[in-house]
C-alpha cells in the first residue's frame, strides 16, 4: 500500500507554473505530488536517512496561526519540496555527465550521494506542508523541469555546462541563503529541517568548482568561451526572481510566523553579497567571461 507524503490540502493556490514556458499548451502538465511506496523499500530508505524520522514531527499547534499564515506557509513549503525535487533531477543529470566524461572516480562518488540528499530534502519539505494542512497546487511539465546540457557537444563540455549552471550558480548561491534562513527559524521543526538541508548542501556548494578545476584545462578555448554565457543564463533567471521579490510590498512582521523566514530586504541584501562572493568572483577567477552583474549584484536589493 502506498503512503502519501504530499497531497493537495484545502484552500489550495492554483496553477503555479515555475517554468514559465513559452508555449500555452498545458495538456502535458501534471500536479506536483509525492508519495512513498512503503514496505521494505521505505524501511531501506529510512536506514539510509534515519534523521528524518527523528525530527520533531507533530509539534505544530495550528490554532496559533491565522489561516492566511498557514496558507502562505503551506505554499512556501510545497514550493520548497518542488525545488528540491527539481534539484534532484539536476543532480542526476550531472551524475550521468560525470560518468560519461569519465571523471575521477572519487569526484563521481561524492556526487552519487547528491540525488539521495535531494530526495530526502523533498520529503522533509513535503511533510512540513502536510503538517500545516496539505500541499498547495503546483502544475508543471515533468518533461521540462531542468534545461539539459546542449546536445552534440563533447561529454566533458556537457559536464562543465551542467556543473556551472546547477552547482556553481544554483547550489553555491543557495548555501549562505539557506544558512541564514535556518538561523532565523524559531520553531523546532522547520529549524530541524533547514539545519539538515544546510548540512547536506555544504558539499553541493563547492562541487561545481571542483569539477571546473579538473575539467577546464582539458577544454578547447572555444568550449571555455561558451561557459560564461551558460552561467549568465542561470544568473539572469536568479536576477529575475530577485527583481520580482523586490517589487512586492514588505511582509508584515509577526512573532508567530509559521516559517520564521527572513524579511525580504535582509534576504535580498544577503543574496546580492552571496552572488558576488560565491558565484561571480569564483567564476571570473577561473576565466569565465560573465555579462550579468558587471558592476556587482548589490544593486538588486530593494531601494
Amino acid at each position: 500500500m502506498r503512503a502519501l507524503i504530499l497531497t493537495l490540502g484545502p484552500t489550495a493556490v492554483v496553477d503555479v507554473d515555475y517554468r514559465e514556458p513559452a508555449v500555452t499548451d498545458t495538456r502535458n502538465f501534471e500536479r506536483f505530488e509525492l508519495e512513498l511506496l512503503g514496505g521494505s523499500f521505505e524501511r531501506r530508505y529510512r536506514k539510509l536517512r534515519p534523521e528524518i524520522e527523528a525530527m520533531p514531527w507533530g509539534t505544530f499547534v495550528l490554532a496559533h496561526y491565522t489561516q492566511a499564515q498557514l496558507i502562505a506557509a503551506r505554499h512556501a513549503w510545497t514550493a520548497a519540496a518542488f525545488q528540491e525535487h527539481r534539484t534532484g533531477i539536476a543532480c542526476c543529470a550531472t551524475l550521468r555527465a560525470l560518468l560519461e566524461a569519465r571523471a575521477p572516480l572519487d569526484l563521481t562518488a561524492v556526487a552519487a550521494r547528491f540525488p539521495l540528499d535531494e530526495i530526502a530534502h523533498a520529503e522533509m519539505c513535503a511533510r512540513l506542508a502536510m503538517e500545516l494542512g496539505g500541499g498547495t497546487e503546483i502544475v508543471y511539465d515533468p518533461l521540462d523541469v531542468v534545461v539539459d546540457a546542449p546536445a552534440g557537444q563533447s561529454p566533458l563540455f556537457r559536464l562543465c555546462d551542467l556543473a556551472v549552471r546547477f552547482f556553481c550558480v544554483g547550489e553555491a548561491l543557495s548555501i549562505p541563503l539557506l544558512r541564514a534562513i535556518w538561523h532565523a527559524a524559531c520553531h523546532p521543526l522547520p529549524r530541524a529541517v533547514l539545519g539538515r538541508i544546510v548540512r547536506d548542501e555544504a558539499a553541493h556548494g563547492t562541487f561545481g568548482y571542483a569539477v571546473l578545476d579538473w575539467a577546464l584545462p582539458q577544454l578547447s578555448p572555444s568550449e571555455q568561451a561558451q561557459l560564461g554565457p551558460a552561467a549568465d543564463r542561470s544568473i539572469a533567471s536568479v536576477r529575475k526572481l530577485w527583481e520580482g521579490m523586490a517589487s512586492r510590498a514588505p511582509r508584515d512582521a509577526c512573532d508567530a510566523d509559521t516559517l520564521a523566514f527572513m524579511e525580504t530586504d535582509a534576504y535580498l541584501e544577503l543574496a546580492a553579497r552571496s552572488m558576488d562572493d560565491k558565484v561571480l568572483r569564483p567564476l571570473r577567477a577561473r576565466g569565465l567571461m560573465l555579462q550579468e552583474f558587471p558592476d556587482g549584484a548589490r544593486s538588486v536589493a530593494r531601494r
